[in-house]
């Protein structure tokens, strides 16, 4: 076993675990007290995470000042990749959008950053994401590590990674139906036979943020706003916004320049308003809207 802490004032815009872990992002890690995306606030507690990574057991917290993390072996890079921890926070909210919305959204959920999670576990994710509340797609994806993931013990009990891709592409339509993905089951099997002879994805990462993501839209079941999704919250694309239904009421009633019928086009428009780390300002604006609008635990995500 390994261990280690991460102080916050070491982190240029300081961390808020539970924002950036239960902000609609990320599905990959479970809460100790089984309170997944349900506590009020979302923001500042100190309850314990995991996840497996790499094929890492990673557990963590946050208590006062520092990050803790727990681990099978030293996991010190991977903690601060797959948080955004390099990620100049104080840079970003002064290059990106500063109206009052944006201020109170800053103010409120200091320290949320956007993940890195690994590829496949995002596609999936958010294929699943269409037309479900965030509990339920994070429920999916915990049912799917606990039925076809790699079981690992660790410190008395047992964790689950992601299912590999190629296990994902053997299954039949009926065994996801059967895990509650409903019409997006054959989306997933579809795209884990893409991915089965390039399962990090290689092909589908590209550095230019637009060809990336229409690159991405060739996967059964991704749409733009699905790609835009997989840009941010795996591939680092901090410019992308993805738009669902919520983010699209949300522009039409605070940004009415930027309303476009065309996904491309509002994409743009917004990109071009929020600044070059739109990504960031869209999460925050997400995150503290639906949470001040009362609707903590009822946001739809919706596909295109």
């Amino acid at each position: 076993m390994d261990s280690g802490i991460i102080l916050n004032n070491s982190l240029a815009g300081g961390l808020d675990l539970q924002a950036t872990l239960e902000s609609g992002q990320t599905y990959l890690w479970d809460r100790d007290d089984g309170n997944d995306y349900l506590s009020s606030g979302l923001k500042g507690g100190d309850a314990w995470y995991s996840s497996v990574i790499d094929g890492r057991v990673i557990r963590l917290r946050q208590v006062g000042d520092q990050l803790e993390w727990r681990s099978t072996s030293d996991v010190d890079k991977i903690v601060r990749r797959v948080l955004g921890l390099d990620d100049d926070l104080e840079k970003i909210m002064k290059m990106g959008l500063k109206d009052s919305l944006v201020e109170s959204a800053y103010s409120t959920y200091k320290g949320m950053r956007i993940v890195r999670d690994p590829f496949f576990a995002c596609v999936v994710s958010f294929i699943c994401s269409a037309q479900m509340r965030v509990e339920r797609i994070f429920g999916m994806q915990q049912r799917l590590r606990r039925k076809y993931g790699e079981k690992i013990r660790f410190e008395g009990k047992d964790y689950y990674e992601y299912p590999k891709v190629d296990r994902i592409a053997r299954l039949k339509e009926s065994d996801l139906r059967k895990m509650g993905l409903g019409y997006r089951a054959p989306y997933v099997i579809e795209t884990a036979k893409m991915l089965e002879k390039d399962p990090e994805g290689i092909a589908y990462i590209i550095e230019d943020y637009e060809q990336n993501r229409d690159k991405l839209t060739e996967l059964k079941g991704v749409g733009q706003k699905v790609a835009d999704c997989i840009c941010l919250f795996s591939l680092g694309h901090l410019e992308a916004v993805p738009l669902d239904t919520w983010i699209r009421s949300t522009i039409e009633i605070h940004y009415p320049n930027c309303n476009h019928k065309s996904y491309r086009d509002m994409s743009q428009a917004v990109r071009n308003e929020f600044g070059p780390y739109a990504g960031y300002v869209q999460t925050y604006i997400f995150h503290y809207l639906r949470h001040e609008a009362g609707r903590t635990s009822k946001i739809v995500s919706l596909d295109e």
